[in-house]
């Protein structure tokens, strides 16, 4: 539970976001525009709410929307990140992304090879790590691992942040350490999702983080490692979507083991699911 109050939570946005572009040289993005069409905004957009309640609805949400259960699935990646996985564990994994469809399977460089071999063709995608799981490895190196990793079929990459550099107020070498992934994947056209490591940090660097990743070009931001002392809660995924707006990710990971779980982070603003539990959580949510 924050012990900020939702005030001081605007306010550390506010100031913490002008203070990390001032230091940056970087100018303020403009307000997001409000889009009736994708539902970012119903509060804002009368004429499409009237036709949904014209047509039954008798709840409506403002929030990033909480997924029909049968559509959980598409929002989870896979994963498997253990140090003693098998081959064999790992084809496993695949097999069941297949079967379930998953979004991606999330996995160790080394068995990013086989999981592109053995998902082909099947829609469901390669996800990996990168600087995995301290992130206290040089932007050059985080930026080879992303290359090499696109080379063997991974297009997603799940990197974490220098924390060190970021708890030092070293803005610029966050930015570049992000910035330097971001511009490997990007080149081979994959996302990158930035790691902050939630439960290392103050609400003010969850700020900092989640803003930078933004200013960098990241696709998402994500919550934990599932290695650090605590996962993804709800009260971290709704700041993180608050700072980065509606138009980047948000990936709740590290303890997300039941739909209830996976209900609540959608709702806080998660897009994207990490869970070495997910067919657990589908298969929950077929029986809903």
């Amino acid at each position: 539970m924050s012990k900020y109050d939702q005030a001081t939570i605007e306010r550390v946005i506010e100031e913490v976001t002008r203070e990390v572009l001032l230091r940056l040289n970087q100018p303020a993005a403009a307000e997001a525009q409000c889009n009736c069409k994708d539902g970012s905004c119903v509060e804002n957009c009368s004429e499409q709410v009237a036709q949904v309640v014209d047509a039954g609805a008798s709840r409506l949400t403002a929030t990033l929307g909480v997924q029909p259960a049968s559509d959980v699935a598409h929002l989870i990646d896979h994963t498997l990140l253990k140090p003693d996985a098998s081959q064999d564990q790992i084809a496993q994994l695949c097999y069941e992304a297949r079967t379930y469809g998953f979004a991606t399977v999330c996995v160790n460089p080394a068995h990013v090879r086989l999981c592109a071999q053995l998902l082909k063709d099947s829609g469901v995608k390669v996800c990996t790590v990168v600087g995995f799981p301290l992130g206290a490895t040089p932007a050059t190196v985080k930026a080879y691992e992303t290359q090499q990793a696109i080379r063997d079929g991974a297009s997603e990459i799940d990197m974490v942040i220098n924390i060190g550099a970021l708890k030092s107020e070293a803005y610029r070498v966050v930015l570049e350490d992000i910035g330097a992934v971001v511009r490997a994947a990007h080149a081979g056209n994959a996302l990158v999702k930035v790691i902050i490591e939630a439960a290392l940090l103050t609400d003010e660097e969850k700020v900092v983080a989640s803003q930078l990743a933004k200013t960098a070009g990241a696709d998402f931001v994500k919550t934990s490692t599932g290695f650090g002392p605590g996962g993804a809660t709800p009260a971290d995924v709704a700041l993180m979507r608050r700072v980065v707006g509606p138009n980047l990710g948000v990936k709740a990971a590290g303890g997300v083991s039941s739909l209830a779980d996976a209900r609540e982070m959608i709702a806080a603003g998660a897009t994207r699911l990490g869970a070495s539990a997910g067919v657990r959580i589908v298969q929950e949510a077929a029986r809903a």
